[in-house]
């Protein structure tokens, strides 16, 4: 054991007084950027809608914007208080007839802890992971805490946003903001593979997703 600590510290000590810096190390940027499908279009949002299921999100589908109201109400049925950002549709929860709570001024955790859901956007949704990725800094999303605290999230999606992979979806990001990425209801697994949701966040998953 002392040879092998021994020739470790040795190598350390001959880099550091060699004197020159390393050579930087190459990192190849060969791989394919797009997916197989076309951002927006029918087929993404067909992929993108088996892989959220997958995960075990429930999703509905809808043609145009006029019937996202219809299929927020029918996830919520049954909530009686809903959280939402501030820059969120409002006709979005036209048909939902509980209390609908804007997350301005920003609501405590305690206040958030006893709503029963919250409705968002996302800034971009990947069909081949059937992630979407939430940005904090965007009006129809908000703070990170509105989506991690309540036990139900519904998200409406545009077909616009949707594009095939991962790098494609990046490359919309802007990476000097919080970002989440979501891929279906929080879960987790003990040693013994049992599964259990919403410790990390909700523990329903909700998805409208609008056109093509």
């Amino acid at each position: 054991m002392m040879e092998a600590r021994e020739e470790v510290l040795a190598r350390l000590r001959s880099a550091r007084d060699a004197g020159a810096p390393p050579a930087p190390v190459v990192v190849p940027r060969d791989y394919h950027p797009a997916g197989r499908y076309a951002a927006g279009t029918e087929d993404a949002v067909a992929r993108l809608d088996e892989t959220l299921t997958d995960y075990r999100a429930t999703v509905t589908r809808v043609s145009a914007e006029d019937d996202v109201p219809g299929a927020v109400a029918a996830f919520l049925e049954g909530a009686r208080t809903v959280v939402v950002p501030p820059g969120l549709p409002g006709t979005w929860l036209a048909a939902f007839p509980g209390d609908v709570r804007a997350d301005d001024p920003p609501l405590s955790v305690d206040e958030l802890d006893h709503l029963d859901a919250v409705v968002t956007g996302a800034a971009v949704a990947i069909a081949d992971t059937g992630t979407f990725v939430l940005d904090s800094g965007a009006a129809d999303q908000g703070r990170r805490a509105i989506t991690l605290v309540p036990d139900h999230h519904v998200c409406v999606i545009r077909a616009a946003d949707v594009v095939s992979s991962v790098p494609e979806g990046v490359a919309r990001l802007d990476p000097t903001r919080p970002l989440t990425f979501v891929s279906g209801p929080s879960a987790t697994s003990d040693i013994e593979l049992d599964r259990v949701e919403g410790v990390h966040g909700p523990r329903r998953l909700d998805v409208v997703l609008v056109g093509p």
